[in-house]
């Protein structure tokens, strides 16, 4: 059995593997959605002995099925985005203190201590519905800074400018985490020169603007509030574990996630580095569920284990996080 500890402690691509194999057969035995699924591939569980030999649940399995690999009580669900009559995923999670433990580490790892900044949100999209685990993440975020300057706006932007101006001029470290569209909504009613901010996207127009390529969205971003770069997020409902971007829409996850680029022609074949392909994350604090997920993402990955969202497979079911379409 893995524990979580093995998970979090996690320090090599060696380790990483060996753990991601005992979690796949954990998975095989515990988890009748994803075992049908391998025996509908006639895998053979004896013979998996690398990354690329794990058969990959697609996304979509989450909209009709009960993805859970045991039989705890669910504690909480977690659901995507969609508009009115959309089929949404639900994310049904046993042991919440995991997604805890993971977005809080992960944070760390990209950004430091979480009580040197003050979290500024502008999520009204996530906050005007129930289930989202992105808004789980920063609320705890925001309660973890300490800092009584922390919290969420919803369309009080007149508000949100007042307090960002306030605080960057005061020299406080800031993160401004938004939805794509507020963010722009909100550099339209003013420009902003920040030094201490850093501004972190988390993807989609949800329907509000038309969508854009990730460098053309940075540029006004980076112009409307005087910033060098924009970070962004790349996480979903149905993972418990996020990948962040520090600059030019490079993403790297931490030790306990990993990428690999399917051939979009065959989905049990893979691409070599710096081609395009459709994104299949492997998510170890995903235990309870399906570790080993098919996007319907597009991305390249590069040699350091970064990797590029370029866009998705089909834009008529938009997901809320990190939709960048070419």
């Amino acid at each position: 059995m893995v524990t979580t500890a093995d998970i979090f402690t996690i320090s090599s691509q060696k380790q990483f593997e060996k753990i991601a194999l005992k979690v796949f057969r954990y998975q095989y035995e515990n988890n009748l959605v994803y075992q049908e699924f391998c025996n509908f591939l006639k895998t053979d569980v004896q013979k998996v002995k690398s990354l690329q030999q794990i058969p990959f649940l697609p996304i979509q399995f989450f909209k009709s099925h009960n993805v859970v690999s045991n039989s705890q009580p669910i504690q909480t669900t977690f659901t995507s985005s969609g508009t009115t009559g959309m089929i949404t995923s639900k994310h049904l999670v046993t042991d919440v203190t995991l997604y805890e433990e993971s977005y809080q580490k992960g944070f760390a790892e990209f950004y430091g201590n979480i009580e040197n900044y003050v979290v500024l949100a502008l999520l009204p999209s996530y906050l005007e519905r129930e289930g989202s685990s992105l808004i789980y993440m920063v609320e705890d975020l925001i309660k973890l800074s300490n800092n009584p300057e922390s919290g969420f706006y919803l369309h009080n932007h007149d508000d949100l400018i007042k307090k960002l101006m306030e605080l960057d001029e005061s020299g406080q470290n800031v993160i401004l985490i938004g939805v794509t569209y507020a963010l722009l909504d909100l550099i339209e009613k003013q420009k902003f020169q920040l030094q201490n901010t850093i501004i972190m996207e988390t993807g989609g127009m949800k329907g509000k603007r038309k969508e854009m390529i990730r460098e053309e969205l940075h540029e006004q971003l980076c112009a409307g509030f005087g910033v060098s770069s924009i970070h962004s997020e790349y996480g979903m409902t149905e993972l418990l574990s996020q990948a962040y971007s520090l600059g030019d829409g490079i993403f790297e996850c931490p030790a306990w996630m990993n990428i690999l680029i399917r051939d979009t022609e065959d989905a049990l074949s893979y691409v070599s580095q710096g081609k395009t392909g459709g994104i299949n994350v492997i998510d170890l604090a995903n235990i309870n569920s399906c570790s080993f997920i098919a996007t319907q993402d597009l991305g390249k990955k590069y040699p350091n284990n970064s990797f590029e969202v370029l866009g998705r497979f089909d834009n008529s079911d938009i997901r809320g996080c990190n939709l960048m379409v070419v």
